[in-house]
């Protein structure tokens, strides 16, 4: 795994990791892209327990998997409240470039 921390960027090269984005009320976000991979769509991916969850950017809605009800509707609110943010890591990650934290739900 190569990934390398400055201050509060993630360095990242695909290597088998996902960057973490954010994390608030036990949910953590992700987001990676697979060189050889099908991401297609822009997307992050959510984990809670054991629940996990694809969910796209511009839509804000479950692609695959699932969470609990109330899970499902913090990750929603959090990517309406970051979508701009989100869709810009997408491109950085695309661009093989570093990308930024966001700010967790509060």
């Amino acid at each position: 795994m190569n990934l390398s921390f400055t201050g509060k960027r993630i360095h990242f090269n695909y290597l088998g990791a996902m960057p973490e984005l954010s994390r608030f009320y036990g949910i953590v976000v992700r987001m990676f892209i697979e060189p050889s991979g099908k991401h297609n769509e822009p997307h992050f991916h959510a984990y809670y327990q054991e629940h996990s969850a694809v969910v796209g950017i511009a839509s804000v809605s479950m692609l695959a998997g699932s969470l609990p009800r109330k899970q499902q509707r913090l990750v929603e609110a959090w990517a309406e409240l970051h979508q701009e943010e989100l869709l810009a890591d997408w491109h950085l990650l695309l661009a093989g470039q570093t990308i930024e934290p966001i700010k967790p739900l509060e």
